[in-house]
Parts: structure tokens; C-alpha cells; sequence
């Protein structure tokens, strides 16, 4: 066991209770973006915890502060961040109750603060070829794999929209025929302020829906009840996947 590994979780919309009754106390890790909430773990001392929207789902995707966030990582060392996330499906092979271990973006947001680097005289070209970091990944597959015996799908396209808006049947038709497999509001740009200060990192997201124009109507409630319906098996999966990083 390497004690110096650190990793976070960032829970996203639905999984908030995921870890009831493990939460430890808060801490407000200053940053020069701001302040970041983070929350340690009763049940493993080497594991933090982000709830991405803030407590009672009160921040909204396009006003999160994604660098407070990422620098509170990087200041209290950790490792690895496993990301959460809810998406609806623009794949008809990828249904409801599906996990999803992304691989690939596409960014279609607007008017976030989106890098690190942003002074001027201070020029830096991020590679983000391949984002999401394979260690991460392939520990949330195996993860997958000894947990659920269906409904996963070992890679997809994330794309992202700005929010807090669902997307139109026309925006869902457009991102399907480029390539995109499943459309949330929030992995832009949080994995790519991750891959500027070199934190593994990786999602797994869990569909809640079929995209608009493929179903009759889209609502938040529908988002936060499969996501809770999914929390059991969401855990083991996660607590799997730590086990195998912080080994």
C-alpha cells in the first residue's frame, strides 16, 4: 500500500447521498480562483470528496467554479480524480441505467473560465489527445466488470453544453451525426483544468434519459431518481476502483 496516494470523488447530480453517513467535515481549501468545499472520508482517510453543484444542488453547471475546484485538488495532493456524472444518451445502444466510461469530448460551452492559463505573457498549449486518463479508466472498468454484468459501455463521446438548459432535438441530432454519445453540462472544462496541473482523471457517467427528440419531455426530477436508484451499485463500483488506485 502506497500511503502518499490521495484520490477525490466528484459527485455529480443524483449521487449526492452516495456516501451518507461517511461524509467527515468540510474544509474550505482557499485558492486563488476562490474557494473549493471538500469533504473527507469517515471510511478511507485517503479518499476527499466534491460535491460538484454545492450542498442541496445549488450551484448551476455553467456557474460552477471548476478552478477552484481542480486547484483544491492539486493543493491537497491528490492522485486521482474519479469524476461522477449524469448524462442523457444520444446512442440507442447505450439505454437508461447505463454506465459509461468516457474516452473522448466534444466542448460546446460558451463563457467559462476554461484554463489555468490565462495571464498573458503566460502561453500554454495543453495536449488533451486522449483526456481521460487510462489508469483511471481502467480501473473503473474492471470495476465494471466484477460489479455489473451488463449496461456499461467501456468508452464513449462526452459532449458537452452549457446549460442550464436542456439541449434542443435539432442540438441532439447534430451532436449524434459528429460523433457524440451522451450530452451532460458539467465534464467541460473540468477535465481539461485536470489535465493542466497533471491529475489523473476520468468519469464515469450514468444515463438518467434518452436526449431530447428521444423521448417526450426531459425534467431534473427524472435525472435525480435514476441517479438514486443507482447509488448501490454506483458505490461498489466506485469503492472498487479506489481500492485498485490506492492500492
Amino acid at each position: 500500500m502506497v500511503q502518499g496516494k490521495k484520490a477525490m470523488v466528484i459527485l455529480g447530480s443524483g449521487l449526492y447521498d452516495l456516501y451518507k453517513g461517511e461524509i467527515g467535515g468540510a474544509s474550505e481549501i482557499d485558492t486563488q480562483y476562490g474557494a473549493a468545499s471538500v469533504y473527507s472520508s469517515r471510511s478511507n482517510s485517503r479518499v476527499y470528496l466534491l460535491l460538484r453543484h454545492g450542498k442541496g444542488h445549488s450551484v448551476p453547471p455553467h456557474m460552477i467554479n471548476y478552478r477552484a475546484n481542480i486547484m483544491a485538488a492539486k493543493k491537497l495532493g491528490i492522485s486521482y480524480i474519479i469524476a461522477t456524472s449524469a448524462v442523457g444518451s444520444m446512442n440507442e445502444k447505450i439505454g437508461v441505467g447505463s454506465y459509461v466510461i468516457i474516452d473522448q469530448f466534444l466542448d460546446f460551452t460558451k463563457s467559462r473560465q476554461s484554463t489555468f492559463f490565462s495571464d498573458i505573457g503566460h502561453v500554454q498549449h495543453t495536449d488533451v489527445s486522449y483526456p481521460y486518463s487510462k489508469e483511471v479508466r481502467d480501473a473503473l472498468i474492471k470495476a465494471l466488470k466484477d460489479t455489473v454484468t451488463e449496461k456499461f459501455a467501456e468508452k464513449g463521446t462526452y459532449v458537452c453544453s452549457e446549460g442550464p438548459r436542456y439541449e434542443t432535438a435539432a442540438e441532439i441530432e447534430m451532436f449524434r451525426r459528429v460523433g457524440g454519445d451522451v450530452a451532460g453540462m458539467t465534464g467541460v472544462p473540468e477535465v481539461v483544468l485536470a489535465n493542466e496541473l497533471s491529475i489523473p482523471y476520468a468519469t464515469i457517467s450514468y444515463v438518467t434519459n434518452m436526449c431530447a427528440g428521444m423521448q417526450s419531455s426531459l425534467s431534473h426530477d427524472e435525472v435525480v431518481n435514476v441517479g438514486k436508484s443507482m447509488m448501490p451499485q454506483a458505490k461498489r463500483i466506485l469503492n472498487e476502483a479506489l481500492s485498485t488506485l490506492l492500492k
